[in-house]
């Protein structure tokens, strides 16, 4: 084989040419579209006053109430309410299912980067077989690892703080006629 055979292109097929295809939609992917603005106007004022509600408790009661993984949980109910990761039974139980287990392995392996990746692994376990699926709720047990609050304050200040974000999703959903009805399920 000749170096010049090696660079040739292949002729170009018969027919007419296909246009390429703009970048724009090539980078947009699968993704589905944006929302409309005003509902995206409404989730995000709804995350924002919620989480500035929870910080506002966390300040009368000199406790740290809002943690990243409620942050995420509230993004969740509101940005995808009909998803079964952000139903009540899933936001509520996952969270005090996963404290439960970062606990137990604070407990059990103190407090260290690997025991809280491992507490990780046995919320995400627990939940499952649960049937309390809630990404989030994870990282719950690894702050209560890594942080190790007092679990007789933290305990009633988080399941306050989980309940509180699923009443302002239901509220936010029953605020706005064209939005998704949230929960899609209580329980």
């Amino acid at each position: 084989m000749s170096t010049d055979e090696a660079i040739e292109a292949p002729p170009a097929p018969a027919g007419p040419a296909r246009p390429r295809p703009r970048v724009r939609p090539r980078l947009a992917g699968r993704a589905p579209a944006p929302p409309p603005t005003g509902t995206a106007v409404h989730n995000i004022s709804a995350v924002t006053a919620v989480l500035l509600a929870l910080v506002a408790v966390g300040s009368v009661v000199h406790e740290p109430v809002l943690i990243p993984p409620l942050a995420a949980s509230a993004a969740i109910v509101h940005s995808v309410p009909r998803l079964p990761l952000a139903q009540p039974r899933s936001v509520i139980a996952g969270h005090l299912l996963s404290a439960g287990v970062g606990y137990a392995v604070a407990a059990v392996l103190g407090s260290a980067p690997w025991a809280a990746a491992l507490a990780a692994g046995i919320a995400l376990a627990v939940m499952t077989v649960a049937r309390t699926p809630h990404s989030p709720a994870c990282a719950t047990a690894v702050v209560i690892v890594l942080n190790t609050p007092p679990p007789l304050t933290f305990g009633p200040l988080l399941a306050g703080s989980v309940v509180v974000l699923v009443l302002a999703g239901w509220a936010a959903s029953c605020a706005r006629p064209s939005a998704p009805r949230y929960p899609a399920y209580w329980w």
